[in-house]
This record gives structure tokens, C-alpha cells and sequence, in this order.
């Protein structure tokens, strides 16, 4: 479960930075309806957070 763990944490975390940057209208990622809204930084962030935190969290588990 603990490498179950770390890819899922490392999926989010990327997931989330997809969104932020989306939110933030960046030239990196296609364009969409999420783009340059507010809303989708917020969520991004949130779940790049607890993308990190569960990664995190799986690696230091015995």
C-alpha cells in the first residue's frame, strides 16, 4: 500500500499543477474553460497540497 500510496500523492500533485497553471493562463498548458479564472488556482493549489502530503506521508510510513 505504501507505493500505492506515493503514485497516487505524485498523480495529485501533478494533477493540481496542471490546474494552478491553468488558473494562472500560462502558455504551458492548453487552454480551456479553466483558464485565467481564480477559482482553479484555488483548487490546484489545495490539491497539489494534498497530492505532496500524501506522498509524503506514504514515504515515511514502515
Amino acid at each position: 500500500m505504501r507505493i500505492a500510496g506515493i503514485v497516487v500523492g505524485i498523480v495529485l500533485a501533478l494533477i493540481g499543477a496542471v490546474w494552478v497553471l491553468q488558473g494562472l493562463n500560462s502558455r504551458l498548458v492548453p487552454q480551456s474553460f479553466m483558464t485565467g479564472s481564480r477559482t482553479w488556482i484555488v483548487i490546484g493549489a489545495a490539491t497539489l497540497v494534498g497530492g505532496a502530503a500524501l506522498t509524503r506521508w506514504s514515504w515515511s510510513r514502515r
